[in-house]
């Protein structure tokens, strides 16, 4: 699908995991990741809306957060799974422009989303917090200030000859990559990008963690600091996950040599680690299954 170097490139190829023939098979368990995803998430959402008990500050926060995630991963996976049945999948650039748009909205408000769940927790422990909405739509609006950026600032430039992406989605920079013009520039907003929503937002979730760990140790009863690092350990879990494989895909160099790795650390943070947060926020979470039992109880086991 690649042209000669006058040719204007209207549509990309997503040369993915196309490479790993014997891993085609297996990826399509993703599917089912995929579906845990949906239904975990949306389990968490509607407890979160018809159970008072938690209608509380941090329970506003992991609705919002549910819903982030699903939408982030719902940005990739449908996508991903029709090009595995593809034997040269092809995506229009509007299309690319569009998915790249709402991966970084997502994925950026996500990253906001769990620095301002770790605020919470410190707030609730040691101070007094009460602007969650402000906080919420602050990084939903981050999300898309970050997103409508780079989607421009990327699909601006002029794209000639090369269409192949070596990636399973739409990312920055193998986009960024296949530009005919200079790329400096894009370069560095997206190293900008990646400090100021990847690396500062992990760096403060640590902080806040700090902090919360310097608190809890001057609660006297061991039931307290049990009681505390119930509610925190689930969060802390879940940043490890996708702040980790993030910071380690965006912040080192990279060469064509890690094209292969980086699309399996892609597709642990865009696909495993939310499959992961319903478990962590539900079963390890009393007041949580405490709301499952009361729905159950309400809607299959009333008379």
């Amino acid at each position: 699908m690649e042209g000669d170097d006058g040719t204007v490139v209207t549509e990309f190829v997503l040369l993915g995991f196309s490479g790993f023939g014997s891993l085609r098979g297996p990826l399509f368990g993703v599917l089912c990741i995929y579906l845990v995803t949906l239904l975990g998430n949306s389990l968490i959402i509607l407890l979160t809306l018809v159970d008072p008990a938690l209608h509380s500050p941090m329970y506003f926060f992991l609705r919002h957060f549910s819903v982030v995630e699903t939408l982030y991963t719902t940005t990739i996976v449908p996508r991903m799974l029709a090009d595995l049945l593809s034997s040269c999948p092809t995506i229009p650039s509007a299309i690319c422009f569009t998915q790249l748009y709402f991966f970084v909205l997502f994925g950026i408000a996500e990253c906001c989303l769990l620095t301002s769940m770790a605020y919470d927790r410190y707030a609730a422990i040691c101070r007094s917090l009460h602007y969650t909405t402000l906080m919420v739509g602050a990084s939903y609006l981050m999300g898309i200030i970050a997103g409508t950026t780079h989607s421009i600032s990327i699909f601006t430039l002029p794209f000639h000859g090369a269409n192949t992406i070596h990636h399973f989605l739409c990312d920055i920079l193998p986009v960024l990559r296949l530009a005919s013009a200079n790329t400096f520039w894009g370069e560095v907003g997206n190293l900008v990008l990646t400090i100021a929503f990847i690396l500062i937002p992990f760096l403060l979730i640590i902080v806040s963690y700090a902090r919360i760990l310097a608190t809890i140790l001057g609660v006297a009863t061991s039931q307290g600091r049990r009681k505390v690092f119930s509610t925190c350990s689930s969060h802390l879990f879940v940043t490890m996950l996708f702040f980790g494989p993030g910071i380690f895909a965006y912040l080192r160099p990279c060469t064509g040599s890690c094209q292969n790795p980086n699309q399996f650390l892609a597709l642990f943070y865009t696909v495993i680690t939310p499959a992961f947060n319903p478990f962590v926020y539900t079963l390890r979470n009393q007041e949580v299954t405490g709301a499952m039992r009361r729905l159950l109880k309400r809607y299959l086991w009333s008379p």
